[in-house]
């Protein structure tokens, strides 16, 4: 069982905890991730492009000439696609780009991602993240004792609206809960803190 070091907030070290090997020690499926990603991206997609074909564009309610007897092609009205500002032929409409992957998939993509921040050593465990007040200073302290300057990712075991609060306002700094660990966020932070109960409770979950 893969074994990381137990910080405080002040990031002095307190002690080891054993993470369970089927949730952060497994070999990433980089196919699964992908596929995760991908599926979290179109899920995000608004999807509210539209065209106007030929029967919403105004006007072009009286047929241009006669059917016969004028020489040129028949016409039944000038908003039919080939006319200048006429209608668009087979153009997008609002549609949903959201889909889902079998739940056995969308387990493992996020064993997936944990195990490639352990592997990386990007991953810290806190003994707990706890702010008497929203501030972001305090927020800022937490990430300057682990030496973290870019991107960083908190994850509690329930919400927690000090720490919250006081992470919104530092760019690149995200907080979730263990209920919605997802492999785009993790991948998408160069750096993983998590609580030890949101360890506790995400090992819970997937293991």
């Amino acid at each position: 069982m893969p074994k990381v070091t137990l910080y405080n907030q002040s990031g002095s070290e307190i002690g080891d905890i054993e993470l369970n090997d089927n949730v952060f020690g497994i070999e990433p499926n980089e196919n699964v991730l992908f596929d995760a990603v991908v599926m979290q991206q179109s899920a995000k997609r608004q999807g509210t492009h539209a065209v106007k074909n030929r029967s919403a564009v105004r006007g072009g309610g009286r047929k241009p000439w006669r059917q016969k007897g004028t020489g040129r092609a028949r016409q039944g009205t000038i908003r039919a696609p080939q006319w200048v500002g006429g209608g668009t032929v087979f153009g997008p409409t609002p549609r949903s780009y959201s889909y889902k992957l079998p739940k056995k998939v969308r387990r493992l993509a996020v064993r997936s991602a944990l195990s490639s921040k352990v592997q990386e050593n990007n991953m810290v465990v806190l003994e707990d993240l706890k702010f008497d007040a929203p501030k972001t200073k305090e927020m800022a302290s937490v990430l300057a004792n682990f030496s973290t300057a870019t991107k960083a990712l908190f994850v509690t075991a329930d919400v927690n609206e000090f720490a919250a609060l006081s992470a919104r306002n530092i760019p690149g700094v995200t907080l979730i809960t263990a209920d919605g660990v997802n492999v785009l966020d993790v991948l998408n932070h160069d750096k993983l803190f998590m609580t030890k109960d949101a360890v506790e409770k995400v090992e819970e979950v997937l293991a």
